[in-house]
C-alpha cells in the first residue's frame, strides 16, 4: 500500500511521508557500483570504474597522476590524452573546493552551495570568454579556508575576459572583489537603495553598516562568560557512518554548542544522520534508521529534540509564512468576530482561500495564474477577477481597523507587530518573526520565493513562539545562510535567549562570527572526505585555539584576537 501510494501520488507531503518508512540500502547484485559484474571486470591499476567513482575526488586526482608510472608504453600512448582531460576536469572541482565529493554521489544530496560550484566547474573548464556570471552566495557551506580558493576560481574567470557578479555576505569575497555594491539601507520596504558602491577601499572610507562591519569598525563582540552548563550531558559513543572513524563526543546541555570543521568533515554523518535520528526515534518513535553507532547516554536529560533545517515552508504558492506558522487561524478568527461577519453568517472558513465560500474561484485563492508558455517557463500573472486579492468581493467588505484580509496579507511583518499589538495570541507570533530579522517579509509571501535561510528562520520563529519546557535539544544548519552582518547579530541574540531558558542549541556552522559566540566547540576533521571524520577537539573557543591541526583554529584566532 505504501509503495503504491509512493508510486501513483502527485502530492509531496505524502511521497515524505511514505519516505520515512523506507530506507536507501546498496543494491545486493552490484553491491552499489550501479554496473553488472562484466561491467566490472575491466580494471586499471588493479581498480575498476566502479571503485574509481566512489573515491573522493582529492584522492581520485592523485590516483590518475600516479597512473603513468603503471602503465606500459602502449597503454600510455592509448590514454594519455583521455588522462590529460580527466585530470583537467577533476582539478577544476578541486578548485572549488569539492575534493571531499564522490563521483558518484548523487546531485539531490548536494547543498545549495555545492551545485552551485560544481556548475562554476564546468564553467572554468569551458573557458568561455565575454560572458556575465551571476552568482547567488556561492559560499555557503564552505569553510574559511576554502574561500580562497572559491576566490581564485572567480577571479580566473575575470582574467580570461569575463564578467562575475556575486550576491554575497562573506566577507573575504567582498574585501577581494574589484567593485562593491551595497543596497539598502534596510530589508523589504525599507531597502532598495544603493546607498554605497566603489573599490574595497573607496567603499570603506565612504561608510555604511556594511562598510562598518567590513572595516571592524562595527563588530559581534566575543561574550565576556562562557555557560558552563546545567551539569548534565548527552554522550554519543562510536559512530561510525559514511566517513566517522569511530568517534565519541559528549554534549553539555544548557549551553550553546557549534559544530565546526571544513566542508565534508563529517558534520552533517555525525549530527544529522546519526545523533537527531536517534533522537527522534526515542521521542518521536520515528522509523528513520540512525547511522551506526555503539551508545547512547543522557537521553532522558532532555524532553524533546527539534531540528530546523532550510528545506522549504511549503511546496505551493498557497503556503505563506502566516499558514506555516499557524497565526493564520488566529487572524480568520479575529475577522469572522467582526460584528458585520457575524450580521452575515460568516465564520473562519470564509476567510480562508485555501476553501470554497469567500475565495476568488477564478484563481481558487491563489491570487495568481500560471500561463503555460511553450519552450519556456510557465509565467505567473495576477488573477484578472480578484486581480490577486485571493477573496470574493463580499469577503473583502469586512475590514478590521480598516484592512481587509488581503491587505493583512500584504502587510509586512514589521507593520503586522504595530497592527496587532492588542492581538497576543498574533503579536507574540509577528514579534518572534521580526526578531529573527524577518520583519520585511509579506504575510502572505509565498513559501516557493523564500529563501533557505528565510525558511529556516521561519520556523526558527514558529518554535520559539511556543512555549518552551527549557529542556529542549535545538540543531540548526548553517542559520546564517543569505545573514548580513546585522541579521546575524538579530539571530544570535534570539538564540542566546532561548539558551538563557536552560535549553541547549547545537549549531552546525562555518561563520566565525557564530563559532566564537558558542560555549562549546566540537570540532571535526581535519580535512574533508576520507582525510576527516575525527573529532579533533571537544571544549571553549579560547582552547580550540591551542589546537594546531584545526583549520578553523587559525581563522578563530584571529575573530578572538
Amino acid at each position: 500500500m505504501l509503495k503504491r501510494w509512493y508510486e501513483d501520488t502527485t502530492s509531496e507531503r505524502i511521497r515524505t511521508w511514505a519516505e520515512e518508512f523506507m530506507e536507501i540500502a546498496k543494491c545486493g547484485e552490484c553491491g552499489g557500483y550501479r554496473l553488472k559484474k562484466e561491467s566490472l571486470h575491466f580494471k586499471l591499476n588493479e581498480k575498476h570504474i566502479g571503485e574509481l567513482s566512489q573515491m573522493d575526488i582529492a584522492t581520485l586526482y592523485e590516483w590518475i597522476g600516479n597512473l603513468e608510472k603503471k602503465l606500459t608504453k602502449k597503454q600510455w600512448a592509448i590514454g594519455q590524452e583521455v588522462l590529460k582531460e580527466i585530470k583537467l576536469r577533476l582539478g577544476f572541482l578541486l578548485q572549488v573546493g569539492l575534493d571531499y565529493l564522490s563521483i558518484d554521489r548523487p546531485t539531490r544530496t548536494l547543498s545549495g552551495g555545492e551545485s552551485q560550484r560544481s556548475r562554476l566547474a564546468t564553467q572554468i573548464g569551458s573557458q568561455l570568454t565575454g560572458i556575465t556570471y551571476i552568482l547567488d552566495e556561492p559560499s555557503i557551506g564552505l569553510h574559511q579556508r576554502d574561500n580562497q580558493r572559491l576566490i581564485e576560481a572567480l577571479k580566473d574567470l575575470t582574467t580570461i575576459g569575463n564578467t562575475v557578479l556575486v550576491v554575497e555576505h562573506d566577507k573575504d569575497i567582498m574585501l577581494a572583489s574589484d567593485y562593491l555594491i551595497d543596497l539598502g539601507p534596510g530589508a523589504g520596504s525599507h531597502g532598495g537603495s544603493i546607498i554605497n558602491q566603489g573599490t574595497p577601499k573607496e567603499f570603506i572610507k565612504k561608510g555604511g553598516m556594511t562598510a562598518d562591519f567590513l572595516s571592524n569598525r562595527l563588530r559581534i563582540e566575543v561574550p565576556a562568560h562562557r555557560r558552563k552548563g546545567n551539569g548534565k550531558t548527552l554522550e554519543l559513543k562510536g559512530a561510525k557512518g559514511h566517513n566517522l572513524k569511530e568517534v565519541s563526543i559528549s554534549i553539555p546541555l544548557g549551553t550553546l554548542i557549534c559544530v565546526t570543521g571544513v566542508s565534508g568533515s563529517g558534520k552533517s554523518s555525525l549530527i544529522n544522520e546519526t545523533l537527531y535520528p536517534i533522537l527522534r526515534q526515542y521521542f518521536y518513535n520515528s522509523t528513520q534508521r540512525p547511522l551506526p553507532h555503539k551508545s547512547i547516554k543522557g537521553i532522558d536529560h532532555i524532553d524533546k529534540v527539534i531540528e530546523i533545517d532550510q528545506s522549504p515552508i511549503g511546496r505551493t504558492p498557497r503556503s505563506n509564512p502566516v499558514t506555516y506558522t499557524g497565526v493564520f487561524d488566529d487572524i480568520r478568527k479575529l475577522f469572522a468576530d467582526h460584528p458585520e461577519a457575524k450580521i452575515r453568517g460568516y465564520k473562519p472558513g470564509r476567510f480562508s482561500f485555501n476553501v470554497k465560500g469567500g475565495r476568488c474561484e477564478t484563481c481558487e485563492g491563489a491570487g495568481k495564474k500560471v500561463i503555460e508558455m511553450n519552450f519556456l517557463p510557465d509565467v505567473m500573472v495576477d488573477c484578472e477577477v480578484c486581480n490577486g486579492r485571493r477573496y470574493n468581493r463580499e469577503t473583502l467588505e469586512i475590514l478590521y481597523k480598516g484592512k481587509s484580509i488581503s491587505d493583512v496579507l500584504e502587510m509586512n511583518v514589521e507593520d503586522a507587530v504595530e497592527f496587532f499589538k492588542h492581538i497576543p495570541a498574533i503579536f507574540r507570533k509577528m514579534d518572534t518573526l521580526n526578531n529573527v530579522g524577518l520583519g520585511y517579509i509579506t504575510l502572505g509571501q509565498q513559501a516557493t520565493t523564500l529563501s533557505g535561510g528565510e525558511a529556516q528562520r521561519v520556523k526558527l520563529a514558529e518554535e520559539l513562539s511556543k512555549k518552551d519546557t527549557g529542556n529542549t535539544l535545538y540543531i540548526l544548519d548553517e542559520p546564517t545562510t543569505g545573514l548580513h552582518f546585522q541579521d546575524i547579530q538579530h539571530l544570535l541574540d534570539v538564540i542566546h535567549k532561548l539558551v538563557d531558558k536552560g535549553n541547549t542549541v547545537m549549531i552546525i556552522e562555518h561563520n566565525m562570527d557564530v563559532i566564537k559566540m558558542a560555549d562549546y566547540i566540537i570540532d571535526v576533521g581535519p580535512e574533508g572526505g576520507q582525510g576527516g571524520g575525527n573529532v579533533l577537539f571537544q571544549g571553549s573557543p579560547e582552547e580550540l585555539v591551542k589546537v594546531k591541526k584545526s583549520h578553523t583554529a587559525k581563522f578563530l584566532k584571529a575573530e578572538l584576537g
